[in-house]
């Protein structure tokens, strides 16, 4: 059933009495845009944290930013190589478009390889857009992501889709990671002005989510009635081994199976420890190994001996540490904390907890997400947040909308700094810091800022903030303003 391990089969099976039946500009690689113009127990003791400044906006060299040309000069910042944009849905799909228009294309002489993500193209296509999309990602490097929709019922009706059933529909963003492989990892975009709803995390916290298997390449069915459900895994070569997992006698119910490989936890915990030692803060690891034991206990036991292998003389150097904690403790820990670490997570709870720490920190449109694998061969940047539907309904009215782009910014400014670094041009890096800290100097120095961040002032009232399109206006005066100066 499972046949992406080719060593050995698993196989959920359901023996019922009776039997029941086993129920781009848009496309593709070859049609690309191009865009290039003129400690350490699992006991509740509280969690420790290195003694570290806040975030704050990154001040950049003037030795870079005099490179610098705006629109008004002859010359564009040159990025050496692609990067591969995907498109996405409704009211990011149109802040995207701005974002590209406004704040990237007028600055960059930059190649980019476009994939049309759009729900309605992914259902033309069959959704192999968002596979080439990926394997563009593989062979360039880098790529930058629009939110995307992941439809349910009401959504399959709506944009009337061919793939009617449900089951053939993945999210986008677990198509590509299933590709890639890696960990996603989300760190706050901490802005001085905007208070958190923890007020106590005053140092950052990043999610790193294993971005592989689990609930997210499970196999699920509903059980029509009674019978004998078992787990039977076949060796290469081997007899099939039998394991009962339940007997249905009074009707039926539903079912699941999931896995995950020793290499794809492996690949996670490199991951990991290489962000705690870039970021210097300490990592903990969390699972239910208490009630999963082999399961989880085989994520915590890999992490340990690869700690214990090679990392531990580097975390030490750096005073910092590695943990595993139970996820119960971990979060209610977290809660407490005064944030500074590294969080490792399996898939599904690092898909919750990396909008609890979002919401946390003040919204989640201050959320970057990174999606990175463990050698360094491919990165993807998105907003963590989703395509936010209500206010493209609000869009399409013709009324007014206060959507805030900061995260799709960031998910650009994020990929440019990895291909800048990947290229060795210290402009591009420089550039995409610069960009991030006209984001955060409009709405910290010139309390300009959409309507999720007056609100987490406190400020209800319409003057305190602005529509999408007046702040993305702020931010590129902000930006030419700043490059200007250092002409």
């Amino acid at each position: 059933m499972m046949n992406s391990l080719r060593s050995s089969s698993v196989a959920l099976r359901a023996r019922l009495t009776p039997p029941a039946p086993l129920s781009s500009t848009r496309l593709l690689s070859s049609h690309t845009a191009t865009f290039s113009s003129s400690k350490r127990s699992l006991s509740s003791a509280p969690l420790r944290s290195p003694k570290i400044a806040p975030f704050r906006s990154r001040s950049i060299p003037s030795l870079y930013l005099n490179q610098y040309r705006t629109m008004a000069t002859e010359s564009k910042i040159k990025v050496l190589n692609p990067v591969v944009e995907l498109d996405g849905d409704e009211m990011t799909r149109i802040i995207w478009k701005e974002i590209r228009e406004k704040l990237i294309l007028p600055y960059l002489d930059i190649d980019l390889k476009y994939y049309d993500l759009g729900l309605e193209y992914r259902d033309e296509t069959n959704d192999q857009v968002t596979i080439d999309s990926a394997e563009a990602i593989k062979k360039y490097g880098v790529g930058v992501k629009c939110a995307t929709i992941t439809p349910d019922e009401a959504r399959v009706e709506e944009f009337k889709l061919k793939k009617s059933e449900l089951c053939l529909w993945l999210s986008p963003n677990g198509t590509i990671r299933n590709i890639l492989g890696g960990t996603v990892f989300r760190e706050p975009i901490i802005i001085p002005a905007i208070p958190r709803l923890v007020p106590g995390w005053t140092k950052p916290i990043v999610i790193g989510r294993h971005a592989f298997g689990d609930q997210y390449r499970a196999t699920d069915r509903v059980i029509p009635g009674p019978g004998k459900l078992e787990l039977v895994y076949t060796p290469a070569g081997g007899e099939p081994e039998v394991a009962q997992v339940f007997e249905f006698k009074n009707g039926g119910g539903v079912a699941q199976t999931q896995y995950n490989t020793d290499d794809s936890i492996r690949g996670f915990a490199h991951a990991s420890f290489k962000m705690a030692l870039l970021k210097g803060l300490p990592l903990y690891m969390s699972t239910k190994n208490t009630i999963l034991k082999r399961y989880d206990g085989r994520f915590k036991d890999i992490f340990q001996e690869i700690y214990e292998a090679e990392y531990k003389k580097e975390f030490d150097a750096k005073n910092i540490w590695y943990e595993h904690r139970l996820i119960d403790d971990m979060v209610a820990q977290m809660i407490k904390s005064e944030g500074g670490f590294v969080m490792a997570l399996k898939n599904y709870d690092g898909d919750v907890q990396s909008d609890v720490v979002a919401q946390g920190f003040g919204s989640l449109g201050l959320m970057t997400s990174t999606l990175v694998t463990p050698d360094g061969s491919a990165f993807e940047s998105e907003a963590a947040h989703g395509t936010v539907t209500r206010h493209y309904r609000e869009h399409q009215k013709g009324r007014e909308t206060s959507t805030n782009p900061i995260a799709s910014i960031f998910a650009w400014t994020r990929g440019l700094v990895q291909r800048g670094q990947l290229d060795n041009t210290p402009d591009v890096v420089a550039f995409a810091e610069a960009l991030e800290a006209a984001c955060v100097d409009v709405v910290n120095e010139e309390g300009i800022m959409t309507k999720d961040l007056a609100l987490a002032q406190g400020r209800k009232e319409r003057e305190a903030w602005v529509t999408t399109g007046e702040y993305l206006a702020a931010v590129e005066r902000r930006l030419k303003a700043n490059l200007k100066a250092r002409l």
